[in-house]
């Protein structure tokens, strides 16, 4: 194994046979931001798919005698240079299987010792990947809820016509008096429609007793948000009292 030392300005150099990949291992405090091949059709160069300190350089099986270069950026923005020969020719055999990269340049060092400046690229595409399958993730449950409140809404539609109940009694000359047509309710809710000359106001009835209570009225038709037992409908000191048969 060779210990290989270089600075912002120098070179080193490195050999190998083929079907035989060096593995080139920077200095603990980097990894590998990115890498770029000189010669890309005759060498594999692979930093891995997690971030590392490590990249495996390879001749391809048709690449005999050919030659590279190869630069590594690091994460600390340090550029290590290297060129590559292939030797399976060579007679003297022999070549080397891990380089480390060891760096002299003081500058270097300094940025060694700060804090990275680049995202290795291994890093990035993971996040990347996160992020889309987070995003995924999102709309794939967005989608789900959606789906479960179309089919809630689907299911309340098809049964809400049988909900629909007309249990209530009233005096029918006083309620015509006053505009009121129809009372009715769908098990939560109490409906009033009429056609009133002046909209009256709903006053619940509690032993014996009328209060206030809240009602939407639109187009001629009052929503009550609750089933109302007992109520009546009052304009001035008219009034019609409504009740809600017992057996339903």
């Amino acid at each position: 194994m060779e210990a290989v030392q270089v600075s912002a300005k120098e070179r080193a150099g490195d050999s190998d046979p083929l079907n035989e990949s060096t593995l080139l291992e920077l200095p603990a405090e980097e990894k590998v931001a990115t890498i770029f091949g000189g010669n890309t059709d005759d060498w594999i160069f692979n930093a891995g798919h997690v971030a590392s300190r490590f990249v495996s350089v390879k001749p391809k099986a048709a690449a005999a005698k050919s030659s590279t270069n190869v630069h590594i950026i690091s994460d600390h923005g340090n550029d290590y240079t290297l060129e590559l020969k292939e030797v399976s020719a060579d007679q003297a055999g022999g070549f080397d299987a891990t380089v480390f990269l060891v760096q002299t340049d003081q500058d270097a060092q300094k940025k060694m010792a700060d804090a990275p400046v680049f995202l290795p690229a291994a890093e990035v595409k993971e996040k990347e990947d996160r992020l889309e399958r987070e995003v995924a993730q999102a709309k794939a449950a967005a989608a789900a809820d959606k789906k479960t409140a179309e089919i809630a809404q689907e299911k309340y539609q098809s049964t809400y016509p049988s909900n629909l109940h007309f249990d209530y009694s009233w005096d029918q000359p006083k309620a015509k008096a006053l505009g009121v047509r129809q009372i009715w309710d769908d098990g939560k809710f109490t409906y009033i429609q009429g056609k009133f000359e002046e909209p009256p106001v709903v006053y619940e009835l509690k032993d014996k007793k009328g209060s206030l209570i809240n009602f939407q009225f639109e187009n001629g038709l009052y929503t009550v948000p609750k089933l109302l037992q007992n109520g009546y409908v009052a304009i001035g000191k008219s009034k019609v009292e409504f009740h809600r048969q017992e057996n339903n």
